[in-house]
């Protein structure tokens, strides 16, 4: 399916942030960011997952406008 692409990526790119937030160093600044980092990167997953579950195809698109804004983010 074409739908196991997109999830199968989202799933990663949170793992690989996760993998980059132990490398980073663990004074106060590095914490927070790493932080907000972690939460828009599970978020990308999340929302990927809820968009594929939308209800109609605007409700897709939609959801699909957060997991970008997400993206960005990180």
């Amino acid at each position: 399916m074409e739908n196991d692409d997109l999830k199968d990526r989202s799933k990663r790119f949170a793992l690989n942030v996760l993998h980059l937030i132990k490398v980073l160093g663990s004074d106060l600044i590095e914490r927070e960011i790493s932080r907000q980092l972690v939460r828009s990167a599970m978020s990308v997953g999340a929302n990927t997952r809820a968009a594929f579950r939308g209800r109609s195809k605007k409700e897709f698109v939609a959801k699909l406008g957060i997991v970008i804004e997400e993206a960005d983010e990180c």
